[in-house]
């Protein structure tokens, strides 16, 4: 079968095609462009070629062009290709030949590649996160040109807005006044972009049940769930949630030889947005009443609060590996919890909201005016209104982990609707104290 392999750059592909007998039969340098790469491929390829490329950022794009023309493209792991042809020359034209020997050799060592839906939705949520570090960076440099000027700022929110009539109404130096309606602006801008592209997201989520599914774990959002199935794409490949936790390197790294193993950091291999994302997300485990809440404080205990919340990102992957597998939520969810990360997502994608109240015609409850105490639905209510799978039951097993854990007054109160009492508002601003 005829072999070929491609260095690709930014501005240059550079080509060899073996023989039968593993020679160089051509070798080729020509420009990264669409016109280029297609006339390659109608001069050069065949329908029983096989092209070997290295992952980098315009990979999937040279792919999409060359598949119509070859039998398939084969993407490689940049990391492993090193390792494995590491040489004391190293020239584009070496570099495409051992590519094309490796591939012919069936020891190239594959990427998994992503279909269509899941490279755009990469691409979205990495622009979400460029757009959020954007705005940071001006915030950040909103408030340089104060503590440069040595002023500080009489609201407690700078960016509210009443902190913004501040910044605009404020009395600066021509040069300081400049720069922060300049800064100003950019913030403007920024948002703008950010709140039209979340919209765009939030309308895609709210059509997928996989997002709904995530948004079930604590801890997850909108933006953390996306990222994470673009991460992943088709869980079906992993063989186990350990396989995706390691996948976005959230690992121990591991170093044995012969009766000496030392376990180190994590890998940080894989996508670091989505691992990035997946720590912040394990920060409030802590307080959750359920087994997560449990394994995140046992943890912290015995090792520290950093290794806890690791762990704990570690640990929703898994979780979120087997409730994608299944389709099934999370069993130990807090109803309000869900309940309101649902309807923001519901209103955001299209401004939906549910009545609430008393149904027209229904007799009013026993308790009405009374004050003093809330609803609290029980979890598979909250799940049949938003049309999510119910609970899983427990298997024996998970009921005497839940046993051990001390739990399982925690787990029973989510079967069952029932009324507690209303938190304290505060006397400062009138919100609540939760």
């Amino acid at each position: 079968m005829p072999i070929a392999g491609l260095d690709i750059h930014k501005k240059v592909v550079q080509a060899a095609l073996l023989d039968e007998q593993g020679r160089v039969a051509h070798s080729e340098r020509f420009p990264a462009t669409r016109e280029a790469l297609e006339d390659f491929a109608r001069r050069r390829l065949t329908g029983e070629h096989r092209v070997a490329l290295e992952a980098t950022f315009n990979t999937w794009a040279i792919a999409a062009v060359l598949e119509p023309f070859v039998q398939e493209v084969v993407v490689s792991n940049p990391l492993r290709t090193r390792a494995i042809a590491e040489a004391k020359i190293k020239t584009d034209r070496v570099d495409a030949r051992v590519l094309a020997e490796l591939l012919r050799a069936d020891y190239l060592p594959r990427v998994w590649q992503p279909d269509q839906e899941t490279r755009q939705m990469r691409h979205e949520t990495t622009e979400r996160a460029n757009l959020v570090a954007d705005r940071t960076r001006v915030k950040n440099r909103i408030h340089a040109v104060l503590h440069q000027r040595l002023l500080q700022s009489p609201v407690g929110n700078l960016f509210s807005p009443r902190g913004r009539a501040w910044l605009r109404g404020l009395e600066l130096d021509d040069s300081g006044r400049a720069a922060l309606d300049r800064h100003l602006r950019q913030l403007e801008h920024a948002e703008r972009e950010l709140q039209a592209l979340e919209k765009t997201l939030a309308q895609k989520a709210y059509q997928q049940d996989e997002v709904k599914l995530l948004l079930t774990l604590p801890g997850v959002d909108v933006a953390v769930a996306q990222t994470l199935l673009a991460a992943l794409g088709d869980v079906r490949r992993f063989p186990s949630g350990e396989r995706a936790a390691a996948y976005l390197g959230l690992v121990p790294s591991t170093r044995q030889s012969a009766e000496h193993c030392y376990h180190g950091p994590i890998t940080k291999q894989g996508r670091g947005h989505a691992r990035w994302l997946l720590v912040e997300a394990a920060q409030h485990l802590g307080k959750h009443p359920g087994p997560l809440g449990v394994f995140f404080r046992r943890i912290a205990k015995k090792k520290n609060r950093n290794v806890a919340v690791v762990a704990a990102a570690r640990k929703l992957v898994v979780i979120a590996w087997q409730m994608l597998k299944n389709g099934e939520p999370y069993r130990y969810a807090v109803p309000k919890t869900v309940q309101a990360k649902l309807a923001r997502l519901r209103i955001k994608a299209g401004g939906r909201r549910k009545k609430g109240g008393i149904a027209k015609g229904a007799p009013r409850p026993e308790n009405y005016g009374k004050g003093g105490t809330r609803a609290v639905p029980a979890l598979k209510d909250v799940y049949a209104a938003e049309q999510l799978p119910p609970p899983a039951a427990l298997a024996r097993g998970e009921r005497d982990m839940l046993e051990r854990c001390g739990v399982t007054p925690f787990v029973r109160s989510l079967q069952q609707s029932r009324r507690v009492p209303r938190r304290p508002q505060s006397k400062h601003n009138g919100e609540s104290g939760a």
